[in-house]
Order: C-alpha cells, then sequence, then structure tokens
C-alpha cells in the first residue's frame, strides 16, 4: 500500500499511548508528520520520546476538546469501551465519541478516520454493535470528510484477546468454546489497520472499510492454531454459551477481571466478526502466532488491570 509522503501536517490519534493509536501514531511519524494524541494516559517511559504531545482527551470540557484539536488536519479516533461497568459503559463511550466529533468540527479539522467494527446495526442487540452504527451515523451527518475503517479481532504484541486464548491453553488441559464453533472471523494485525488508517487519512473521499486479515477462520479453528502455533494443542470441548459464560466469569474472579461477557459471546455466534468482502489487510495470524510462539500467552492480559493502570 502506498502511504502518505511526509508534509509535516499535525494529526491527532486519540490513545496512542494504548494498543491500535499507538500503531497509528508511529505510522504517521514515520511519514513525517507531527503527531498530538489525546489521551488520559500517560506511560512512563514514553513510547515516542517525546516525539508525540500528549493532550487531556476532555470529553467533560467540550471547548478543551476544541482547543486540543486546533491546527489539527486528520483526526484518528479509536477511543472505545469493549463492555459496560460501573466505571464505563458503551452509551457514555457514544455520547462522549459524539463530543469528539462535535469539537473536530468546531475546530476545522479537515478530516476523521474513525474506527468502527465489522456489521454495526443500529438494530442489533449487542450495545457494542448498535453504538457503533451510531457512530457511523453520527460522523456520516457531521459534514466532515471521513473515512470509516471497520476492523474484525485485531492481533499484535500488546493484544489481548489472542493473548489470552494462547495463555488459557498453555494453562488448562482442555479449552471450552460456546457451541461448536463453527461461527467465522477474520483476525487483521494491528500495524495493518494502521496502514488502512494511515493511507485513509490522506484520501479525501468519503469511505468505509471493512478491515480484515487474509485468513478466514472458524473459532474452533483459531484456537485449534493457536494451540499448535504455540507447542500446545488442546482438546476443545463445546459446551452451551451460558456455561462458557459463567466459566468466564468464575475465571475472572480469580484474576480481577473480565475475561468474556455474555454480548461477545453472542456476538462472536452471530458472525458479527465476519463479512464476505476482500481482505484488506496482509499479516497471516498463523504466521505471526508461529514467529512469537515463544512469548504468546505466557502471562494474562487484563484489561481492568491496563485500565486501572491508565488512571494511576
Amino acid at each position: 500500500m502506498q502511504e502518505a509522503s511526509a508534509t509535516g501536517e499535525l494529526h491527532a490519534v486519540t490513545g496512542a499511548f494504548g494498543y491500535s493509536g499507538r500503531y497509528i501514531a508511529r505510522r504517521l511519524l514515520d511519514v513525517g508528520h507531527r503527531v498530538v494524541t489525546l489521551t488520559n494516559s500517560r506511560p512512563d517511559p514514553d513510547p515516542f520520546d517525546g516525539r508525540v504531545r500528549a493532550l487531556p482527551l476532555s470529553f467533560e470540557d467540550p471547548s478543551a476538546l476544541v482547543r486540543a484539536l486546533q491546527g489539527v488536519e486528520v483526526l484518528y479516533n479509536t477511543y472505545w469501551v469493549r463492555f459496560d461497568h460501573t466505571s464505563f459503559t458503551h452509551a457514555g463511550a457514544v455520547e462522549n465519541t459524539k463530543r469528539l466529533f462535535q469539537a473536530a468540527g468546531e475546530a476545522g479539522v479537515r478530516r476523521v478516520v474513525h474506527v468502527s467494527v465489522t456489521n454495526p446495526s443500529l438494530d442489533s442487540s449487542l450495545a457494542y454493535f448498535s453504538g457503533k452504527a451510531e457512530l457511523e451515523q453520527a460522523l456520516e451527518a457531521s459534514g466532515l470528510s471521513f473515512a470509516i475503517l471497520r476492523p474484525t479481532v485485531l492481533f499484535g504484541r500488546e493484544d489481548i484477546l489472542i493473548n489470552n486464548i494462547a495463555w488459557m491453553l498453555r494453562t488448562f488441559p482442555a479449552f471450552a468454546i460456546p457451541g461448536d464453533g463453527s461461527y467465522r472471523l477474520q483476525p487483521i494485525f494491528v500495524d495493518d489497520l494502521a496502514g488502512l488508517a494511515v493511507h485513509a487519512g490522506a484520501r479525501e473521499a468519503n469511505d468505509v472499510v471493512n478491515a480484515i486479515g487474509p485468513e478466514t477462520f472458524t473459532y474452533r479453528g483459531m484456537v485449534t492454531t493457536i494451540g499448535e502455533c504455540i507447542g500446545h494443542p488442546r482438546p476443545i470441548v463445546s459446551l452451551p454459551p451460558s456455561v462458557v459464560y459463567w466459566l468466564g466469569a468464575a475465571m475472572g474472579k480469580l484474576l480481577c477481571d473480565v475475561v468474556i461477557t455474555r454480548p461477545e459471546i453472542e456476538g462472536l455466534m452471530e458472525e458479527r466478526l465476519h463479512v464476505e468482502t476482500p481482505p484488506t489487510g496482509l499479516t497471516r495470524l498463523s504466521e505471526w502466532a508461529r514467529a512469537h510462539a515463544s512469548d504468546l500467552g505466557r502471562q494474562y492480559s487484563s484489561e481492568l488491570g491496563r485500565r486501572r493502570s491508565r488512571a494511576a
């Protein structure tokens, strides 16, 4: 993919110290753009050695959002929440993101590249997918030039889902899946998503892109592949979805985390993470997992633990 040439333009990324935002920021720096991030996280050490200026992601102060976005050409939005919690909700994330889009318009941002999800739908009973659909609708109505990227499952060094599947395969003698595991998904490498984002930022036309990897797995097949890649193949046991949820809830109690939610199980089984379009990512999960077999799943990655660290 041909990326934009260096221009020195100012670009903004929400959550550049996080997961996908970090890869997008690196790509932008590599092509010569200046980068700021809107974030409430200040990691130590700084992964960018001071090259990315951090400004508060102040949803409660719209005027501060406008000031933070002054002079920005392109905003890359990765902000979202994985599940509803006492400290954050999908509904809250929707309202926060609408404030961000409005601030971008008021600040004169030229274009917004927004990370959504495959198969969003206003009619979905799953708040993750209906919320993403609502935000796509809001961005399309904003008058801003936009690109919407719809990724499926992401994988990479800082990943949670794929890493924790590998951790469970290393830790337990068998792996439980909801139902028969025949539902499909198309994991995309996080840096491939970042490349798509930077390419989209350089364009002018409004665009919606399914960000999917080159391999299509059944869920059972993906777990099997990961187990083989890390040298820990395990028997895969099909269980009722409710039993898998309660097993995950019990494990979450022990780990002080949310391992899996009912809506996540429903989304998987509804094939929300599969689309019938050509792949837009190049990196194969099977090859990446084999190359990182010595590290993948060595430690459990906690979603809530990361949030607690950012808050601290």
